[in-house]
């Protein structure tokens, strides 16, 4: 290998200069903020374990779901273990995000990848504080529903991954052009 393709090599698998990492966590900071503090307010402050739902708009209504299962409910079948489980696995997702975001070129990748590692330590510290994950926000259009009840780190998660999405699609539009 010639000097020239190690160097070429080098520069490839070399991390980014890490210079979009701050903006990553200062998001996955302010995700993880958001989301343990809408929480408390929920459960400390409003009681919706005690009220059970809240019309909060005509197409927003708090509904207490405590969520042993992951998203949408699957893997809900694990028992017991699940907690420890989906928790490790979510730690060592979070732990591969924060790579990436070290690595990424790209403001926009590492904001993305800050509220997905946010929103998914948000939900870690329910599972390892509850048991499970504090869900409550139903959006809706009079009955019209999807049924998926939610949390503030949920939704920041599927805003990442769209951003994600959006930024591969793009990208691999334009290496084609």
């Amino acid at each position: 290998m010639s000097g020239t393709d190690a160097s070429e090599l080098a520069n490839r698998t070399a991390p980014d200069s890490g210079r979009f990492l701050p903006l990553g966590l200062a998001i996955g900071l302010a995700v993880l903020a958001a989301d343990q503090a809408s929480k408390w307010w929920i459960l400390d402050r409003l009681d919706l374990a005690a009220r059970g739902e809240v019309r909060v708009l005509p197409v927003l209504d708090f509904i207490m779901v405590w969520n042993h299962a992951v998203t949408f409910g699957m893997f809900g079948g694990v028992g017991a273990a699940g907690r420890f489980l989906f928790s490790a696995i979510a730690v060592v997702v979070v732990v591969l995000l924060l790579f990436w975001m070290r690595r990424t070129p790209k403001p926009w990748v590492a904001a993305a990848l800050g509220a997905i590692a946010g929103g998914a330590i948000g939900n870690v510290i329910d599972r390892l504080r509850f048991g499970a994950v504090v869900d409550f926000i139903h959006a809706h259009i009079g009955t019209v529903s999807w049924d998926y009840i939610f949390n503030v780190g949920d939704a920041a998660i599927v805003c990442g991954v769209g951003v994600l999405l959006l930024d591969s699609l793009f990208d691999s539009r334009a290496k084609r052009n």
